[in-house]
């Protein structure tokens, strides 16, 4: 059983942003297991010829003693609309296989693409992405997201978002948002009117 995940976006044959999974696979290894590991990614992926075209999902699973790589070819999600939803128990600062908590809260979206979830008054994140707002000079991401992702990581690392408590009433001040995670480039999102969080 591989309770833990990394998803990376293969390009052509090459996985992207290697080093902020390292970083995370690292991080969340040591959180469960209170130990280090040995494990370098960039010695154990190896894509596929099959897969050497064109933009791959590598789901790379991990226990405390074996890992593995599966591959599948990438579809992406069209989302346009997202709906409020409130759950101040939820907690996913792991990447954990069994995402059934957000499955269950996936039950209340309604006629929207895709949730937003709200912990303790706070925006964190859809169901499968970070967001970002744009306030007109900045896109801010919410400070206590429900897992810090590694596209997350390294676009405020490069200062092309700003980490920021969001709450649900500063969403007025707002123009519009970007999804985006380890598959979905922040810069080829669309922007998306605040308009389409549904209350």
């Amino acid at each position: 059983m591989f309770p833990l995940i990394e998803t990376i976006k293969i390009v052509n044959g090459k996985p992207q942003n290697l080093s902020y999974h390292q970083h995370r696979f690292e991080a969340s290894y040591y959180k469960l297991y209170n130990k280090l590991t040995n494990i370098r990614l960039n010695e154990v992926i190896k894509v596929p010829e099959k897969h050497r075209k064109g933009i791959v999902k590598l789901r790379f699973l991990y226990n405390q003693t074996d890992c593995f790589c599966q591959f599948e070819n990438y579809r992406s999600k069209h989302i346009e609309t997202l709906r409020l939803v409130y759950c101040d128990q939820i907690e996913y600062s792991l990447k954990w296989v069994n995402r059934k908590p957000i499955e269950n809260l996936l039950l209340q979206k309604k006629s929207a693409d895709d949730i937003l979830i709200v912990k303790n008054d706070l925006i964190t994140d859809t169901s499968f992405t970070n967001i970002a707002f744009w306030d007109g000079k900045n896109w801010i991401t919410p400070q206590y997201p429900l897992l810090h992702g590694t596209a997350r990581a390294r676009l405020i690392h490069h200062k092309h978002i700003v980490p920021a408590p969001v709450y649900v009433s500063d969403l007025p001040l707002f123009k519009s948002f970007k999804l985006f995670n380890a598959m979905l480039d922040f810069e080829r999102q669309p922007n998306i009117s605040v308009a389409n969080i549904l209350i």
